[in-house]
């Protein structure tokens, strides 16, 4: 019975085969068996996180090799038609470069998502902006890599890769120019992602406009104004513009022009700089360093003083600018220092007046003409 032939085999050769299977079968259990019970513990108790990486990304890829290895061995011990073989043996390469595609792609997966994210500091900010950049790294690099595993793929069973790619790249340069902005947009993203001149929640200054990042995509970014409102960039512009990070000042540099009336003695300048530079003393979050007060100008209404100091980034800007214009405010009318406005004051002198003779002498004709 067991001579008995089915398919040009007989049912001995078909019974060993279908126990290979089994078998390989078997084998994977007692691989991922084993890995559970002694190799992953193992790798948890070392300080090195690479073994862990290495763990992760091999396991699922070498138990698939051992089930290909018997279906393999199991199939080629079999009498097949010429042509099945040649297309069995053209699958197996197939999957054989594809596995191994699939255990890089494991491993760069598991490398980029533990030293990656163990790289970043633990800020709420930097979390968020590490949380929307890895989706997109880990796409593009898992593409490349499959894209790089398929070509390998198709070269290993004969397929002319050159000719393949000439076709791909005419179709590629009709794809680009249909989808130029949307690939402008992605590769903006990508570069918003990796030089980070801004994250979520910072306030920047693009061109005319200024307001707070709300959100950061692949195809745009959105700032909310400060009127509420929200303005939408398209990435590639962003990438392109120039950018001004307000929120990453360590100090705010504020210019006052303070303007006394022309009265204002030699001994009250002094005292009005004076007051100016006690400033920082009296008024939190001012910085004691870099203030300047000069005694700058001569304007045609004022005696100008140019005032020039520093808030701290954790103070708030708008309060602390008018704490330090109320305590000069205060101060310089203590003082008795008087603000000057936009006046004119007229010199006018007055000189001698004189009579002109020349219409007496007109009279004094018209009389001697008269009879």
């Amino acid at each position: 019975m067991l001579e008995k032939e089915i398919f040009g085999n007989s049912l001995e050769d078909w019974g060993i085969s279908i126990l290979i299977v089994i078998g390989a079968v078997v084998i994977t259990k007692l691989i991922s068996l084993f890995n559970k019970r002694i190799v992953q513990p193992f790798t948890k108790k070392t300080k090195n996180r690479l073994d862990d990486i290495i763990y992760d990304a091999i396991e699922s890829p070498i138990i698939f090799a051992v089930t290909l290895l018997g279906l393999w061995i199991a199939i080629h011990r079999l009498v097949y038609p010429d042509r099945f073989v040649t297309a069995v043996d053209s699958a197996y390469k197939i999957l054989i470069v594809l596995n191994l595609t699939w255990l890089v792609a494991r491993l760069a997966n598991s490398l980029i998502e533990v030293y990656w994210i163990n790289k970043a500091d633990n800020s709420q900010r930097t979390m968020k902006h590490t949380s929307r950049m890895m989706p997109v790294v880990k796409r593009t690099i898992l593409v490349f890599v499959w894209i790089i595993g398929g070509i390998m793929a198709l070269s290993n069973v004969g397929v002319n890769i050159s000719a393949l790619l000439g076709t791909l790249g005419i179709g590629g340069i009709a794809f680009a120019l249909a989808a130029q902005d949307t690939i402008k947009n992605i590769f903006g993203a990508f570069t918003i992602f990796t030089d980070k001149p801004f994250s979520i929640g910072d306030t920047i200054r693009i061109d005319s406009f200024e307001g707070t990042i709300v959100d950061v995509g692949m195809r745009s970014t959105k700032m909310r104004d400060y009127d509420k409102r929200i303005v939408t960039f398209p990435n590639y512009k962003i990438a392109d513009a120039n950018i001004i990070n307000i929120s990453s000042e360590p100090m705010r540099r504020v210019v006052t022009k303070i303007g006394l009336t022309y009265d204002t003695t030699p001994e009250k300048m002094n005292e009005a700089l004076k007051l100016l530079q006690a400033v920082p003393s009296k008024i939190e979050f001012v910085s004691p360093k870099d203030l300047i007060t000069n005694f700058s100008d001569f304007t045609d209404s004022a005696l100008v003083i140019t005032f020039i100091y520093f808030i701290e980034n954790r103070g708030d800007i708008g309060k602390t600018t008018s704490n330090v214009n109320m305590e000069i405010l205060t101060s310089f009318n203590k003082a008795g220092l008087n603000f000057a406005f936009p006046t004119q004051t007229l010199y006018i002198e007055k000189g001698e007046s004189f009579e002109s003779q020349e219409p007496a002498e007109n009279d004094k004709q018209d009389k001697n003409t008269n009879p």
